[in-house]
Order: structure tokens, then C-alpha cells, then sequence
């Protein structure tokens, strides 16, 4: 991974925003989604989203429209230049992360090797 690679930010697409605005108002006040990224899945490495009512000093947090996003500190270098989007497409609906750092992933693009 390059340094410019592992400092760049990870963003949300626009359609992202929209369906984590919707589920967080869904949860309630204080909810925030938070992106990481853990061993194992096919192909080596998998992303896990998960609902979250704290974050910790050290989260990388990303705000856009209604969508609050936490990354652990630990993930942010794999996930560095990702941008999670949303897709609603024959196959279903679901969160993509677009990875420049991923050499490789799985067909269901739920988990990534580097």
C-alpha cells in the first residue's frame, strides 16, 4: 500500500448517505454505522457493518447529509481511498465498498484480499 494510498480519505457516496440516514433515524437518536474491517471471508479479509451508539476518541468519524460513519483506527489503512456506496440492482440491495487497495475479492463483495 502506498503512503498516498493509506492517507486518503474514505468517503460515502451519495446513495450510501441516503439508506444510512434512513436506517439510523429507523434506530433512533444517537445511532451511527460503524464500517470495519475483519480476517477471514473468502478471500481473506471481510467488511462488517454494524450499528453503533458510542464511538471511541481514536474512530475515524465520517458525516454526510443524515449519515454518521465510525472506522476503527485498526481498519482505516485497509479501507483508505474505499468509498462505500449503496446499490439496489437485480441481484438486491446492498452496501458496496469500492477498495482501491483490494488485489482481489470475493463475487458477493463482501470480502477482499490485499
Amino acid at each position: 500500500m502506498t503512503t498516498e494510498a493509506a492517507t486518503a480519505p474514505v468517503t460515502i457516496s451519495a446513495n450510501a448517505a441516503k439508506r444510512i440516514g434512513q436506517i439510523l433515524k429507523s434506530e433512533g437518536g444517537g445511532a451511527m454505522l460503524r464500517v470495519s474491517v475483519e480476517g477471514g471471508g473468502c478471500s481473506g479479509f471481510q467488511y462488517k457493518f454494524d450499528i453503533e451508539r458510542a464511538k471511541a476518541d481514536d474512530d475515524l468519524v465520517i458525516e454526510r447529509d443524515n449519515a454518521v460513519v465510525l472506522v476503527d483506527p485498526t481498519s482505516v489503512p485497509f479501507l483508505a481511498g474505499s468509498e462505500v456506496d449503496f446499490v439496489d440492482d437485480l441481484i438486491g440491495a446492498s452496501f458496496r465498498v469500492v477498495n482501491p487497495n483490494a488485489t482481489a475479492s470475493c463475487g458477493c463483495g463482501t470480502s477482499f484480499s490485499i
